[in-house]
């Protein structure tokens, strides 16, 4: 298991691209799930960041 600052660091480098596409978003989906308890609120936040993120892809 990484440290948070380490897949928080990952979540950012994965969503810094301006060409997100959904392999992008699953990947960071991944990352979360896999790296961090489901009780921290740090998956939380980012969970929360990555489906804004997701709707405003859509929308574009």
């Amino acid at each position: 298991m990484l440290t948070e600052s380490t897949v928080e660091n990952m979540f950012r480098q994965l969503m810094k691209t301006e060409d997100r596409n959904e392999e992008t978003f699953e990947k960071a989906e991944e990352l979360l799930e896999v790296e961090l308890r489901p009780e921290s609120p740090l998956r939380h936040r980012l969970t929360v960041e990555l489906e804004e993120l997701r709707t405003l892809a859509t929308k574009s």
